[in-house]
């Protein structure tokens, strides 16, 4: 049965001990590595999307999306802890729930890192593009230019730029040391928390009433979409097999990044509905409009023309809300620090989607060509083009929130079969090691599959059909390809050819001459 061709955790291990990449993070760098991945898009721009959906109410979407990424985050860590190699809840389902159930996860994370990294670079375009407008250069890009069709422009060139550097840097192999990630980190931090320090203090509680103003389904709705915000943290278990000490390190890491995310998220979302308000635009029947929408986008220029601009509008809320309360030269400073700090996620996403290119080559699921490294610069080149072409579209076409929804659909699914697969390991396996243990697995299991569900069945609709969508036609992929050339049925435990499938990419990661020498 291709259902349940089930790799078990003891051959997973073997493969990884004889083909197995350079272990060298702790604690200190997965967290860092967790926060910077967690950090970005979703806070510096989804705060506009969240308010357009909830309002005020936003604050309490936060909540329910943190409590759904920290359910999940407690099944990740068990199996992190028994499973320290890469792939994340592709081989975690691969060992439990059979290939079939793997190879649709490993195509919903790629589904997640590719549209994330999309999403991002939209982001990363706001905040350049507003830079450019409030700087005394006096350069303006035109909106048309700006902005994908759903605004009402053309195409989106500054997020085109971006995604063709970052690709172009993943392809050469420039090395980004642990140290450059942890400034890229701290800087985003230290902007985060200047924005608190000077939004909390002038906060008018009149702004908080209604403070549901489209009641308890659009806040929902808003969790749906900022689950994005939190998306990320699986990054930390993707790297669990370049950790020194994973069983220890990678459980600490990921309820760390999450819990000084949450905190951030909180004061934030306060910080703006207080001292600028966020109450969603209306349409003539009372619903909100929808977030990414061209009359959404009409609504907005409207105001704009008017010398409006409320933070639902806004591609830069962080940065606006500060320029509105007449700290501008902060706000731009704001905006400087987003322009500089968020291409380092979307390196993070395709880094990560690397890794789960590389197990599922590894474990014959996919072409090894598709792993192939460039002769020159011993980077996985084939598939950071291919991937570069998807990522670099969608960027120029689709605005943020549209993306953020598509990402949502293929974390969703991920994360609530790592969820089934840790009860099912607890029935099938439960004499086996487990040096992080899910408290009260029957209870946060269960909320950790329900809350999934619930999630994306709020979604919007088109979110929700891509999803199919894009697993049908991984489906085909696997039938033509995968389901022969599989290593479970053929009875191979590491790639043939060995030792070049894939260079470990140090781009993220603690990588001195020496280490980086190692696997070419």
């Amino acid at each position: 049965m291709i259902f349940w061709r089930v790799k078990s955790l003891d051959a997973i291990l073997a493969t990884a001990e004889k083909k197995s990449l350079h272990r060298s993070l702790g604690v200190w760098q997965l967290t860092l590595l967790g926060v910077g991945a967690i950090i970005g898009t979703g806070i510096f721009v989804l705060t506009a999307e969240a308010a357009q959906k909830a309002g005020p109410g936003m604050m309490i979407s936060f909540v329910i999306a943190g409590f759904v990424c920290a359910v999940a985050a407690l099944c990740y860590s068990e199996l992190s802890s028994m499973v320290p190699v890469s792939g994340s809840a592709y081989t975690y389902s691969y060992a439990v729930l059979g290939e079939l159930i793997a190879w649709m996860v490993g195509w919903a994370l790629i589904l997640e890192y590719s549209v994330a990294a999309s999403a991002v670079a939209v982001g990363w375009s706001g905040y350049f593009t507003g830079l450019l407008n409030n700087s005394s250069l006096g350069l303006e890009i035109p909106y048309a230019l700006a902005n994908g069709p759903f605004a009402g422009g053309i195409i989106n060139l500054p997020a085109v730029v971006i995604c063709l550097l970052v690709i172009g840097l993943l392809i050469i192999g420039t090395r980004e040391s642990a140290t450059v990630n942890a400034i890229l980190v701290a800087v985003k931090i230290v902007a985060l928390t200047v924005f608190i320090a000077l939004v909390l203090p002038v906060a008018d509680m009149s702004h908080f009433d209604p403070f549901l103003p489209l009641g308890t389904s659009g806040v929902v709705a808003a969790a749906a979409s900022i689950f994005f915000a939190y998306v990320g943290f699986d990054a930390v278990s993707t790297a669990a097999e370049e950790t020194k000490n994973p069983q220890h390190s990678v459980p600490i890491a990921l309820i760390s990044a999450l819990l000084i995310c949450t905190v951030f998220y909180l004061l934030i979302s306060a910080g703006v509905i207080g001292a600028m308000g966020a109450q969603p635009l209306i349409d003539k029947a009372g619903e909100g409009f929808m977030p990414g929408s061209v009359e959404m986008a009409a609504q907005c220029k409207q105001l704009a023309a008017a010398g409006q601009q409320p933070v639902v509008c806004s591609h830069e809320a962080l940065a606006h809300v500060l320029r509105e309360i007449g700290w501008e030269k902060i706000g731009n400073l704001i905006g400087l620090a987003a322009f500089l700090a968020l291409p380092s996620v979307i390196l993070i996403m395709l880094y990560g989607q690397t890794r789960i290119f590389f197990v599922m080559s590894r474990d014959g699921l996919l072409p090894e060509i598709l792993s192939r490294i460039h002769p020159r610069f011993k980077t996985p080149h084939i598939v950071t083009l291919i991937t570069g072409v998807v990522v670099t579209l969608a960027a120029a076409f689709l605005p943020v929130g549209k993306l953020a929804n598509i990402s949502n659909s293929g974390t969703l699914f991920a994360f609530l079969v790592v969820a089934l697969s840790v009860m099912m390991l607890r029935i099938r396996d439960k004499n086996r090691i487990r040096p992080f243990k899910t408290p009260a697995i029957w209870l946060v299991g269960p909320l950790a599959i329900i809350g999934c569900l619930i999630l994306f069945l709020f979604l919007p609709i088109d979110a929700k059909l891509v999803f199919p969508v894009w697993t049908g036609i991984g489906l085909v992929f696997y039938f033509l390809y995968g389901y022969r050339k599989s290593h479970v049925v053929l009875g191979i435990d590491t790639p043939s050819g060995g030792e070049n499938l894939i260079e470990p990419i140090h781009s993220l990661v603690d990588c001195d001459e020496e280490n980086g020498e190692e696997g070419k």
